[in-house]
């Protein structure tokens, strides 16, 4: 009896001791407990760079139709809630913005840290109107928020998104204040897009106010705050302002498609609808993003979007698969986050609309010499003099024109592209070939399926006026 008993005080104290000491004994004392602000700033702009430039590639190029795809194509044929290849950008940007929101605490916490503030609040607009942008209505103000456990967001409408506090306006406002206005004497490390120059953001920041006031244009009385940014003058206007992530030929910077199977790169070739753009204004920018037919290397040849493999026989041979520079050369590619063509095409814009005090042309013509630059293409002599991209020749739809030669130059985010269609309507994208939407082209990304299944009743309310329709206009599309 003594016996049992003794061992029974034996494995108490056992216990107990482990039980006190259980945290430091299952610590690893060489494993980093905390991440420096350097590195998520690092990871944030790498990541989001790479994921989302691949999902503009092998998705948005889609939308947007720069490519088709010509096997297991069912999201080219608009059954966009069957991602194949992409498709699926909701958590790309979700797990970005919940390290940018790792970031954005430190900065506060911390007056060693303050100087990462303003560039992760002009990330977190940045990634929060790529969201809303695709999406509509999202968990916003209470998404993130997991370790508080909160773990069932209720959807934010994109008015508020836009144009609420902390959203995407109010963040950009106050980035720009928070970089103009820092004292401190640290540095912003692990920049991959300007190199700590606090400058530059604030450059990046007031482009990017220029692009989000011209996308809610047709909902919001925008003139006043667009035409204070332009008299102020400090906005993208050169290549080299260009806020880009540049990939190399080698990993791990290169771009995702240089690595990708032969049989799933080979499925991207070029859209109708990019061959008779590009033909129409002879653009050489065709032998850039393209590459001549297999069977005739004089000609490029492009395919209506969404054909029915299942009842078409194609040949790769018979049309133009992507450029060598999304494969073979991806050093001279770069991943957009914003750039000064885009830029002047938006101030081209808001001048022909009346929303600005400026000369339209001037701008148009900027954008284009810019876009020619940035793809490594030099432009014919008679491009903007002669020919159909020249400023209003013949009558032209001016509005068409700057928002095809942006289309054009945003091949590497076909998602941007798409975008800016539902805005405008242009250029005129056609009836894909075998649709599976009701020959409709998608105004919005469906909500994933996970939402349905984890956060069912705020996804419910979010869904009941459209029933998760991708031919439901968001906010600023109405």
């Amino acid at each position: 009896m003594k016996f049992i008993i003794g061992i029974s005080l034996l494995v108490v104290l056992m216990i107990t001791s482990c039980t006190k000491k259980f945290e430091e004994i299952n610590t690893n004392p060489n494993a980093p407990n905390d991440v420096q602000p350097s590195l998520l700033l690092r990871q944030v702009q790498f990541n989001y760079a790479e994921e989302m430039s691949y999902e503009g590639f092998v998705a948005g190029n889609l939308l947007g139709q720069h490519f088709t795809m010509i096997d297991f194509n069912l999201f080219d044929r608009h059954s966009l809630s069957e991602p194949q290849l992409g498709g699926n950008p909701w958590p790309v940007i979700y797990n970005n913005l919940r390290d940018n929101e790792l970031l954005l605490a430190k900065a506060k916490a911390s007056p060693t840290n303050a100087v990462y503030e303003g560039p992760s609040l002009i990330l977190k607009a940045y990634m929060t109107a790529a969201l809303t942008d695709i999406y509509g209505d999202v968990p916003y103000s209470e998404a993130l928020k997991g370790s508080e456990g909160n773990v069932t967001p209720k959807y934010d409408s994109q008015e508020e998104i836009y144009t609420g506090t902390d959203g995407i306006l109010e963040n950009l406002k106050n980035g720009i204040e928070l970089l103009e206005n820092y004292q401190g004497v640290q540095t912003l490390d692990g920049d991959l897009l300007f190199n700590g120059d606090l400058a530059a953001w604030a450059t990046f920041a007031k482009s990017l106010q220029i692009k989000y006031l011209m996308r809610i244009s047709n909902k919001v009385n925008v003139s006043s705050d667009l035409q204070a940014i332009y008299d102020a003058g400090d906005y993208q206007t050169t290549n080299s302002q260009n806020a880009v992530f540049n990939f190399t030929n080698s990993r791990p910077n290169s771009f995702r498609m240089a690595t990708l199977r032969d049989g799933d790169f080979n499925s991207f070739i070029l859209s109708e609808t990019a061959e008779e753009i590009l033909n129409q204004y002879n653009d050489p920018r065709l032998q850039v993003l393209y590459r001549p037919t297999g069977s005739d290397n004089t000609i490029y040849a492009g395919l209506l979007n969404g054909p029915d493999a299942s009842q078409t026989s194609i040949s790769v041979s018979d049309y133009s698969l992507t450029g060598t520079i999304f494969r073979e050369n991806t050093s001279t590619l770069k991943a957009n986050f914003m750039t000064a063509w885009e830029t002047q095409f938006l101030l081209a814009e808001a001048a022909e609309r009346g929303l600005i005090t400026a000369t339209a042309q001037q701008h148009y013509d900027q954008g284009v010499q810019l876009a020619f630059d940035y793809w490594n293409t030099t432009m014919p002599s008679d491009y903007l003099t002669t020919g159909d991209a020249s400023f209003g020749i013949n009558g032209a739809d001016v509005i068409e024109q700057i928002i095809t030669q942006k289309w054009i130059a945003s091949t590497i985010n076909g998602y941007e592209s798409w975008i800016e269609y539902r805005r405008t309507g242009f250029p005129q994208l056609k009836t894909v070939s075998g649709s599976l939407n009701n020959d409709l082209i998608p105004t919005r990304m469906p909500y994933p399926s996970d939402e349905q299944a984890l956060n069912l009743s705020n996804y419910s309310s979010a869904t009941a006026s459209n029933g998760n329709s991708i031919n439901a206009k968001v906010w600023w599309d109405n």
